[in-house]
Protein backbone atom coordinates (compact mmCIF):
# COMPACT_ATOMS: atom_id res chain seq x y z
CA UNK A 1 0.00 0.00 0.00
CA UNK A 2 1.56 3.39 -1.20
CA UNK A 3 0.12 5.45 1.80
CA UNK A 4 -1.64 5.14 5.25
CA UNK A 5 -5.17 5.56 4.97
CA UNK A 6 -5.81 7.78 8.19
CA UNK A 7 -6.27 10.82 8.63
CA UNK A 8 -5.03 13.10 11.25
CA UNK A 9 -8.43 13.04 13.13
CA UNK A 10 -8.15 9.28 13.02
CA UNK A 11 -4.93 8.97 14.15
CA UNK A 12 -5.38 10.69 17.22
CA UNK A 13 -8.78 8.66 18.10
CA UNK A 14 -6.49 6.06 17.64
CA UNK A 15 -3.48 7.66 19.98
CA UNK A 16 -6.34 8.34 22.53
CA UNK A 17 -7.26 4.92 22.79
CA UNK A 18 -4.18 3.58 23.77
CA UNK A 19 -3.51 6.04 25.76
CA UNK A 20 -0.56 7.85 24.20
CA UNK A 21 -0.29 11.23 22.81
CA UNK A 22 2.10 10.75 19.86
CA UNK A 23 3.45 7.35 17.59
CA UNK A 24 6.95 8.40 18.84
CA UNK A 25 6.00 6.93 22.32
CA UNK A 26 5.39 3.17 20.69
CA UNK A 27 9.15 3.09 20.32
CA UNK A 28 10.07 4.13 23.16
CA UNK A 29 11.94 1.05 24.24
CA UNK A 30 14.44 1.56 21.62
CA UNK A 31 17.51 2.49 23.02
CA UNK A 32 18.55 6.44 22.09
CA UNK A 33 21.33 5.64 20.87
CA UNK A 34 20.03 3.43 18.53
CA UNK A 35 18.04 5.55 17.11
CA UNK A 36 18.89 8.21 14.08
CA UNK A 37 17.37 11.54 13.32
CA UNK A 38 17.86 11.71 10.15
CA UNK A 39 19.09 9.93 7.27
CA UNK A 40 22.42 11.30 5.33
CA UNK A 41 22.52 11.56 1.77
CA UNK A 42 18.90 10.81 0.91
CA UNK A 43 17.89 13.93 -1.06
CA UNK A 44 14.26 15.53 -0.28
CA UNK A 45 11.24 14.16 -2.05
CA UNK A 46 10.47 14.88 -5.52
CA UNK A 47 6.82 15.73 -7.53
CA UNK A 48 5.35 12.81 -9.29
CA UNK A 49 6.25 15.29 -12.39
CA UNK A 50 9.75 15.26 -11.44
CA UNK A 51 10.06 11.49 -10.83
CA UNK A 52 8.81 10.57 -14.23
CA UNK A 53 11.02 13.19 -15.81
CA UNK A 54 14.18 11.54 -13.97
CA UNK A 55 13.01 8.06 -15.11
CA UNK A 56 12.34 8.75 -18.75
CA UNK A 57 15.68 10.19 -19.05
CA UNK A 58 17.62 7.21 -17.16
CA UNK A 59 15.29 5.02 -19.50
CA UNK A 60 16.73 6.83 -22.45
CA UNK A 61 20.12 5.97 -21.85
CA UNK A 62 19.09 2.01 -21.99
CA UNK A 63 20.78 0.61 -24.90
CA UNK A 64 20.11 -2.89 -26.54
CA UNK A 65 23.13 -4.61 -25.82
CA UNK A 66 24.10 -8.82 -26.70
CA UNK A 67 24.15 -10.65 -24.00
CA UNK A 68 26.56 -13.30 -23.14
CA UNK A 69 26.67 -13.15 -19.31
CA UNK A 70 25.03 -15.81 -17.50
CA UNK A 71 26.71 -16.67 -13.59
CA UNK A 72 23.21 -17.75 -12.06
CA UNK A 73 20.71 -15.23 -14.39
CA UNK A 74 20.11 -16.00 -17.92
CA UNK A 75 18.69 -14.53 -20.99
CA UNK A 76 16.08 -16.96 -22.10
CA UNK A 77 13.25 -16.60 -24.72
CA UNK A 78 10.00 -16.27 -23.02
CA UNK A 79 6.88 -16.96 -25.31
CA UNK A 80 4.19 -13.66 -25.00
CA UNK A 81 1.65 -15.91 -23.50
CA UNK A 82 3.71 -16.32 -20.25
CA UNK A 83 3.66 -13.00 -19.08
CA UNK A 84 0.23 -11.84 -21.12
CA UNK A 85 -1.47 -14.33 -18.40
CA UNK A 86 0.57 -13.78 -15.50
CA UNK A 87 -0.32 -10.20 -15.62
CA UNK A 88 -3.87 -10.62 -15.61
CA UNK A 89 -5.85 -9.75 -12.90
CA UNK A 90 -6.80 -12.89 -11.29
CA UNK A 91 -3.26 -13.54 -11.09
CA UNK A 92 -1.52 -10.31 -10.93
CA UNK A 93 -3.28 -9.15 -7.42
CA UNK A 94 -3.40 -12.39 -5.61
CA UNK A 95 -1.63 -12.91 -2.61
CA UNK A 96 -1.44 -16.27 -0.79
CA UNK A 97 -4.20 -16.15 1.66
CA UNK A 98 -4.25 -17.27 5.49
CA UNK A 99 -7.81 -18.67 5.17
CA UNK A 100 -6.22 -20.54 1.86
CA UNK A 101 -9.04 -22.80 1.45
CA UNK A 102 -11.21 -20.08 0.46
CA UNK A 103 -8.91 -19.35 -2.80
CA UNK A 104 -8.99 -22.22 -4.70
CA UNK A 105 -7.52 -20.80 -7.79
CA UNK A 106 -4.25 -19.54 -5.56
CA UNK A 107 -3.76 -23.44 -4.39
CA UNK A 108 -4.50 -25.16 -7.44
CA UNK A 109 -2.03 -22.83 -9.36
CA UNK A 110 0.66 -23.57 -6.59
CA UNK A 111 -0.19 -27.35 -6.56
CA UNK A 112 0.50 -27.38 -10.35
CA UNK A 113 3.79 -26.07 -9.82
CA UNK A 114 5.01 -27.90 -6.91
CA UNK A 115 3.59 -30.97 -8.86
CA UNK A 116 6.29 -29.56 -12.58
CA UNK A 117 8.98 -28.74 -10.24
CA UNK A 118 9.43 -32.36 -8.36
CA UNK A 119 8.50 -34.19 -11.71
CA UNK A 120 11.26 -32.29 -13.38
CA UNK A 121 13.74 -32.75 -10.34
CA UNK A 122 12.19 -36.79 -9.38
CA UNK A 123 12.26 -35.29 -5.92
CA UNK A 124 9.08 -36.31 -3.69
CA UNK A 125 8.13 -32.35 -2.37
CA UNK A 126 8.11 -29.09 -3.38
CA UNK A 127 7.16 -26.00 -1.32
CA UNK A 128 5.13 -23.39 -2.78
CA UNK A 129 9.02 -21.43 -3.72
CA UNK A 130 11.47 -19.01 -1.68
CA UNK A 131 12.85 -15.70 -2.52
CA UNK A 132 15.90 -16.81 -4.36
CA UNK A 133 17.97 -19.23 -5.51
CA UNK A 134 20.48 -18.04 -3.04
CA UNK A 135 18.47 -18.21 0.35
CA UNK A 136 16.98 -21.72 -0.98
CA UNK A 137 20.37 -23.25 -0.64
CA UNK A 138 20.29 -21.36 3.07
CA UNK A 139 17.39 -23.18 3.90
CA UNK A 140 18.49 -26.56 2.46
CA UNK A 141 21.53 -26.29 4.82
CA UNK A 142 18.85 -25.54 7.89
CA UNK A 143 16.89 -28.25 6.52
CA UNK A 144 20.11 -30.73 6.08
CA UNK A 145 20.83 -29.90 10.16
CA UNK A 146 17.46 -30.53 11.09
CA UNK A 147 17.09 -33.81 9.57
CA UNK A 148 20.15 -35.47 9.65
CA UNK A 149 19.54 -37.42 12.83
CA UNK A 150 22.75 -39.30 12.78
CA UNK A 151 25.43 -35.87 12.54
CA UNK A 152 25.91 -34.03 15.66
CA UNK A 153 28.38 -31.68 13.87
CA UNK A 154 26.58 -29.62 12.60
CA UNK A 155 29.47 -28.90 9.71
CA UNK A 156 28.34 -28.66 5.64
CA UNK A 157 30.52 -29.40 2.94
CA UNK A 158 30.29 -26.19 0.38
CA UNK A 159 32.86 -26.64 -2.70
CA UNK A 160 33.85 -23.90 -4.38
CA UNK A 161 32.62 -24.43 -7.64
CA UNK A 162 29.31 -23.60 -5.90
CA UNK A 163 27.78 -20.10 -7.02
CA UNK A 164 29.60 -17.35 -4.55
CA UNK A 165 26.96 -15.21 -4.11
CA UNK A 166 25.30 -18.32 -2.77
CA UNK A 167 28.12 -19.40 -0.46
CA UNK A 168 27.99 -16.13 0.74
CA UNK A 169 24.39 -15.80 1.77
CA UNK A 170 24.15 -18.80 2.94
CA UNK A 171 26.80 -17.77 5.47
CA UNK A 172 25.54 -14.61 6.11
CA UNK A 173 22.12 -16.68 7.49
CA UNK A 174 23.53 -19.99 9.14
CA UNK A 175 26.89 -18.75 10.77
CA UNK A 176 24.76 -17.25 13.66
CA UNK A 177 23.47 -20.96 14.15
CA UNK A 178 26.25 -22.62 15.04
CA UNK A 179 26.49 -23.96 11.61
CA UNK A 180 29.72 -24.62 9.84
CA UNK A 181 30.21 -24.11 6.52
CA UNK A 182 33.50 -26.51 5.24
CA UNK A 183 35.00 -24.91 2.23
CA UNK A 184 35.98 -27.94 -0.54
CA UNK A 185 38.14 -26.86 -3.37
CA UNK A 186 38.40 -27.63 -6.87
CA UNK A 187 40.66 -29.25 -9.22
CA UNK A 188 42.31 -26.93 -11.78
CA UNK A 189 42.55 -28.65 -14.24
CA UNK A 190 38.93 -29.66 -14.54
CA UNK A 191 37.45 -27.10 -12.87
CA UNK A 192 35.50 -29.64 -10.66
CA UNK A 193 35.13 -31.18 -7.40
CA UNK A 194 37.20 -33.79 -6.59
CA UNK A 195 36.36 -37.33 -4.71
CA UNK A 196 39.92 -37.28 -2.92
CA UNK A 197 39.25 -33.37 -2.02
CA UNK A 198 36.45 -34.77 0.05
CA UNK A 199 37.72 -38.21 0.85
CA UNK A 200 39.78 -36.22 3.51
CA UNK A 201 36.89 -35.70 5.49
CA UNK A 202 36.14 -39.37 5.43
CA UNK A 203 35.07 -40.62 8.89
CA UNK A 204 34.57 -37.66 10.25
CA UNK A 205 30.55 -36.04 11.73
CA UNK A 206 29.32 -34.44 8.03
CA UNK A 207 26.14 -33.30 8.23
CA UNK A 208 25.47 -32.91 4.30
CA UNK A 209 27.35 -32.53 1.19
CA UNK A 210 26.67 -29.59 -1.20
CA UNK A 211 26.87 -30.00 -4.94
CA UNK A 212 26.14 -27.67 -7.95
CA UNK A 213 25.39 -29.14 -11.10
CA UNK A 214 26.11 -27.11 -13.23
CA UNK A 215 28.95 -25.61 -11.43
CA UNK A 216 29.25 -22.12 -11.69
CA UNK A 217 32.19 -22.67 -13.84
CA UNK A 218 29.61 -24.19 -16.04
CA UNK A 219 31.83 -27.57 -15.45
CA UNK A 220 29.46 -30.70 -15.01
CA UNK A 221 30.27 -32.60 -11.65
CA UNK A 222 30.56 -36.42 -11.33
CA UNK A 223 27.49 -36.35 -8.85
CA UNK A 224 27.07 -40.10 -8.68
CA UNK A 225 30.27 -40.91 -7.50
CA UNK A 226 29.74 -37.88 -5.00
CA UNK A 227 26.34 -38.81 -4.02
CA UNK A 228 27.20 -42.10 -2.98
CA UNK A 229 30.50 -41.10 -1.46
CA UNK A 230 28.27 -38.65 1.11
CA UNK A 231 25.76 -41.61 1.82
CA UNK A 232 27.86 -43.94 2.78
CA UNK A 233 29.64 -41.23 4.92
CA UNK A 234 26.35 -40.43 6.50
CA UNK A 235 25.68 -37.65 5.38
CA UNK A 236 22.76 -35.91 3.23
CA UNK A 237 23.39 -34.80 -0.09
CA UNK A 238 22.11 -30.84 -1.15
CA UNK A 239 21.25 -30.13 -5.10
CA UNK A 240 22.21 -26.96 -6.26
CA UNK A 241 20.52 -27.09 -10.21
CA UNK A 242 19.98 -25.30 -12.76
CA UNK A 243 16.60 -26.23 -13.86
CA UNK A 244 16.56 -25.96 -17.43
CA UNK A 245 19.61 -28.00 -17.70
CA UNK A 246 17.73 -31.27 -15.99
CA UNK A 247 15.68 -31.02 -19.40
CA UNK A 248 18.70 -32.70 -20.47
CA UNK A 249 20.92 -33.97 -17.32
CA UNK A 250 19.72 -36.79 -15.06
CA UNK A 251 17.57 -34.88 -12.06
CA UNK A 252 18.66 -34.54 -8.60
CA UNK A 253 16.18 -37.16 -7.71
CA UNK A 254 18.34 -39.59 -9.55
CA UNK A 255 21.61 -38.87 -8.49
CA UNK A 256 23.78 -42.09 -7.02
CA UNK A 257 21.97 -44.90 -5.63
CA UNK A 258 19.53 -43.00 -3.47
CA UNK A 259 19.60 -39.71 -5.50
CA UNK A 260 20.06 -35.99 -3.59
CA UNK A 261 17.63 -35.97 -0.53
CA UNK A 262 17.38 -31.65 -1.23
CA UNK A 263 17.07 -29.99 -4.10
CA UNK A 264 17.24 -26.13 -4.77
CA UNK A 265 18.05 -24.06 -6.78
CA UNK A 266 16.73 -20.79 -8.73
CA UNK A 267 13.37 -20.68 -10.84
CA UNK A 268 15.10 -17.64 -12.74
CA UNK A 269 15.52 -19.89 -16.51
CA UNK A 270 11.74 -20.86 -16.38
CA UNK A 271 10.13 -17.98 -17.66
CA UNK A 272 11.22 -15.01 -15.50
CA UNK A 273 13.34 -12.07 -17.57
CA UNK A 274 16.47 -10.67 -16.43
CA UNK A 275 14.97 -7.14 -15.11
CA UNK A 276 18.00 -5.53 -13.66
CA UNK A 277 18.74 -8.94 -11.41
CA UNK A 278 14.98 -9.60 -10.00
CA UNK A 279 12.65 -10.36 -8.68
CA UNK A 280 13.18 -14.18 -9.10
CA UNK A 281 12.37 -17.08 -7.08
CA UNK A 282 14.28 -20.23 -5.28
CA UNK A 283 12.65 -23.15 -5.39
CA UNK A 284 13.00 -26.14 -2.76
CA UNK A 285 12.34 -29.86 -3.09
CA UNK A 286 13.24 -32.85 -0.87
CA UNK A 287 12.49 -36.41 -0.03
CA UNK A 288 9.40 -37.79 1.66
CA UNK A 289 11.62 -38.76 4.69
CA UNK A 290 12.35 -34.80 5.09
CA UNK A 291 8.83 -33.54 4.04
CA UNK A 292 8.15 -32.15 8.08
CA UNK A 293 11.90 -30.34 7.95
CA UNK A 294 10.96 -27.88 4.98
CA UNK A 295 10.17 -24.50 4.77
CA UNK A 296 7.35 -22.82 2.99
CA UNK A 297 3.86 -23.92 1.98
CA UNK A 298 2.82 -27.16 0.97
CA UNK A 299 -0.37 -27.53 -1.05
CA UNK A 300 -2.20 -30.79 -1.17
CA UNK A 301 -5.27 -32.56 -3.56
CA UNK A 302 -8.15 -33.63 -1.70
CA UNK A 303 -11.64 -34.21 -1.96
CA UNK A 304 -14.39 -32.65 0.31
CA UNK A 305 -17.78 -34.16 1.73
CA UNK A 306 -19.48 -34.41 -1.90
CA UNK A 307 -16.56 -36.05 -3.47
CA UNK A 308 -15.22 -33.12 -5.36
CA UNK A 309 -11.76 -32.35 -6.14
CA UNK A 310 -10.49 -29.05 -3.93
CA UNK A 311 -6.78 -28.25 -2.79
CA UNK A 312 -5.89 -27.45 0.85
CA UNK A 313 -2.68 -26.48 2.68
CA UNK A 314 -0.82 -29.07 4.19
CA UNK A 315 1.44 -30.41 6.74
CA UNK A 316 1.16 -26.60 8.41
CA UNK A 317 2.00 -27.15 11.97
CA UNK A 318 5.57 -26.57 10.44
CA UNK A 319 4.28 -22.91 9.52
CA UNK A 320 4.91 -20.00 11.70
CA UNK A 321 1.49 -18.67 12.17
CA UNK A 322 0.47 -21.86 14.30
CA UNK A 323 4.25 -22.42 15.73
CA UNK A 324 5.50 -19.25 15.73
CA UNK A 325 9.00 -18.91 17.46
CA UNK A 326 9.19 -22.82 16.93
CA UNK A 327 8.10 -23.01 13.17
CA UNK A 328 10.41 -24.72 10.92
CA UNK A 329 11.38 -21.01 9.56
CA UNK A 330 9.97 -17.84 9.57
CA UNK A 331 9.42 -17.80 5.75
CA UNK A 332 5.77 -16.36 5.70
CA UNK A 333 5.37 -15.58 1.53
CA UNK A 334 6.93 -16.48 -1.68
CA UNK A 335 7.55 -15.16 -4.99
CA UNK A 336 4.22 -16.16 -6.50
CA UNK A 337 3.24 -13.88 -9.07
CA UNK A 338 6.99 -15.20 -10.69
CA UNK A 339 6.18 -18.95 -9.59
CA UNK A 340 2.21 -18.04 -11.95
CA UNK A 341 5.19 -17.32 -14.84
CA UNK A 342 7.02 -20.43 -14.24
CA UNK A 343 4.39 -22.55 -14.21
CA UNK A 344 2.12 -20.95 -17.21
CA UNK A 345 6.24 -21.02 -18.94
CA UNK A 346 6.81 -24.93 -18.04
CA UNK A 347 3.03 -25.65 -19.29
CA UNK A 348 4.01 -24.26 -22.45
CA UNK A 349 6.91 -25.27 -23.24
CA UNK A 350 6.43 -29.17 -22.21
CA UNK A 351 9.16 -31.83 -21.80
CA UNK A 352 9.81 -31.58 -25.44
CA UNK A 353 10.26 -27.69 -25.46
CA UNK A 354 12.76 -28.06 -22.46
CA UNK A 355 15.06 -30.53 -23.59
CA UNK A 356 15.13 -28.48 -26.98
CA UNK A 357 15.79 -25.51 -25.54
CA UNK A 358 18.41 -27.38 -23.09
CA UNK A 359 19.77 -28.17 -26.33
CA UNK A 360 20.05 -25.12 -28.05
CA UNK A 361 22.09 -23.79 -25.39
CA UNK A 362 24.49 -26.34 -25.10
CA UNK A 363 25.07 -26.40 -28.99
CA UNK A 364 25.01 -22.72 -29.05
CA UNK A 365 28.12 -22.48 -26.26
CA UNK A 366 29.83 -25.25 -27.64
CA UNK A 367 30.24 -22.73 -31.20
CA UNK A 368 30.90 -19.54 -28.78
CA UNK A 369 34.12 -21.31 -26.80
CA UNK A 370 34.83 -22.91 -30.54
CA UNK A 371 35.07 -19.63 -32.25
CA UNK A 372 36.43 -17.72 -29.17
CA UNK A 373 39.48 -19.99 -28.28
CA UNK A 374 40.16 -19.53 -32.01
CA UNK A 375 41.41 -16.12 -31.32
CA UNK A 376 45.16 -15.50 -29.97
CA UNK A 377 45.40 -14.67 -26.42
CA UNK A 378 42.18 -16.63 -25.63
CA UNK A 379 41.75 -20.14 -24.22
CA UNK A 380 39.25 -22.98 -21.97
CA UNK A 381 40.02 -22.71 -18.51
CA UNK A 382 39.00 -26.15 -17.44
CA UNK A 383 38.89 -29.80 -19.60
CA UNK A 384 35.58 -30.54 -18.42
CA UNK A 385 32.85 -31.02 -20.10
CA UNK A 386 29.54 -28.27 -19.99
CA UNK A 387 26.09 -27.15 -20.13
CA UNK A 388 25.80 -23.63 -21.30
CA UNK A 389 28.27 -21.88 -19.65
CA UNK A 390 32.13 -22.10 -19.83
CA UNK A 391 35.29 -20.23 -18.00
CA UNK A 392 38.40 -18.62 -20.47
CA UNK A 393 41.43 -17.33 -19.66
CA UNK A 394 42.35 -14.33 -21.44
CA UNK A 395 46.00 -12.94 -22.06
CA UNK A 396 44.87 -9.50 -21.19
CA UNK A 397 42.99 -7.86 -17.65
CA UNK A 398 39.33 -9.02 -17.88
CA UNK A 399 37.52 -6.08 -16.51
CA UNK A 400 39.35 -3.79 -19.53
CA UNK A 401 38.24 -6.39 -21.97
CA UNK A 402 34.68 -6.27 -20.90
CA UNK A 403 34.46 -2.60 -20.57
CA UNK A 404 36.13 -2.40 -24.51
CA UNK A 405 33.05 -4.85 -25.66
CA UNK A 406 30.63 -3.20 -23.63
CA UNK A 407 31.49 -0.29 -25.76
CA UNK A 408 30.25 -1.87 -28.93
CA UNK A 409 27.10 -3.41 -27.14
CA UNK A 410 28.10 -6.66 -26.39
CA UNK A 411 28.08 -8.13 -22.86
CA UNK A 412 30.96 -10.17 -23.18
CA UNK A 413 30.52 -12.45 -19.91
CA UNK A 414 31.54 -12.36 -15.81
CA UNK A 415 34.92 -11.38 -14.85
CA UNK A 416 35.94 -14.35 -12.37
CA UNK A 417 39.01 -12.35 -11.28
CA UNK A 418 37.63 -11.20 -8.08
CA UNK A 419 36.08 -14.63 -7.13
CA UNK A 420 38.60 -16.74 -8.06
CA UNK A 421 42.22 -14.94 -8.06
CA UNK A 422 44.18 -18.00 -8.57
CA UNK A 423 42.91 -18.01 -12.03
CA UNK A 424 44.28 -14.78 -13.42
CA UNK A 425 42.30 -13.30 -16.36
CA UNK A 426 39.67 -15.59 -16.30
CA UNK A 427 35.81 -14.74 -17.11
CA UNK A 428 32.81 -16.57 -17.65
CA UNK A 429 30.63 -17.03 -21.11
CA UNK A 430 27.02 -18.03 -21.84
CA UNK A 431 25.43 -18.32 -25.05
CA UNK A 432 21.50 -19.14 -24.54
CA UNK A 433 19.15 -20.25 -27.64
CA UNK A 434 18.51 -16.61 -28.14
CA UNK A 435 22.27 -16.31 -29.69
CA UNK A 436 22.63 -16.73 -33.50
CA UNK A 437 25.35 -17.31 -35.33
CA UNK A 438 25.57 -13.66 -36.38
CA UNK A 439 25.73 -12.47 -32.88
CA UNK A 440 28.50 -15.26 -31.95
CA UNK A 441 30.80 -14.24 -35.26
CA UNK A 442 30.18 -10.54 -34.04
CA UNK A 443 31.44 -11.13 -30.50
CA UNK A 444 34.48 -12.94 -31.93
CA UNK A 445 35.36 -9.90 -34.31
CA UNK A 446 35.06 -7.90 -31.29
CA UNK A 447 36.99 -9.68 -29.05
CA UNK A 448 39.82 -9.95 -31.63
CA UNK A 449 39.69 -6.55 -32.63
CA UNK A 450 39.81 -5.61 -28.66
CA UNK A 451 43.00 -8.03 -27.99
CA UNK A 452 44.68 -6.78 -31.16
CA UNK A 453 44.08 -2.84 -29.98
CA UNK A 454 45.52 -3.72 -26.46
CA UNK A 455 48.56 -5.91 -27.68
CA UNK A 456 49.66 -3.06 -29.79
CA UNK A 457 49.36 -0.38 -27.38
CA UNK A 458 51.77 -2.63 -25.14
CA UNK A 459 53.69 -2.82 -28.07
CA UNK A 460 53.78 0.67 -28.27
CA UNK A 461 54.54 1.45 -24.56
Amino acid sequence: MPFIPHTEQEIDEMLEAIGIKHTDELFEEIPSHLKVSGLDGIPPGMTEMEISRLMQKRAAQNREAVCFIGAGAYEHHIPAAVWQLTTRGEYYTAYTPYQAEASQGTLQLTYEYQSMITALTDMDVSNASLYDGASALAEAVLMAVRGNRKSKSRRILLPRTVHPAYRKTADTIVSGQNIELVEVDYDRASGTLQLDALKQAAGDDITAVVIQQPSFFGTLEDVDAITDWAHENNALVISITNPLSIAVLKPPGQWGGKGADIACGDGQPLGAPLSCGGPYYGFLCCSQALVRQMPGRIVGRTTDVDGKEGFVLTLQAREQHIRRSRATSNICTNQGLVVTASTIHMAILGPRGLENTAAACHANTRELVAQLSAIDGVRPAFSSPVFHESALLLDKPVNEVLQALAEQNILGGYDLSSDYPELGNAMLVCATELRTEEEIMAYRTALQAVLAVETRHKEIA
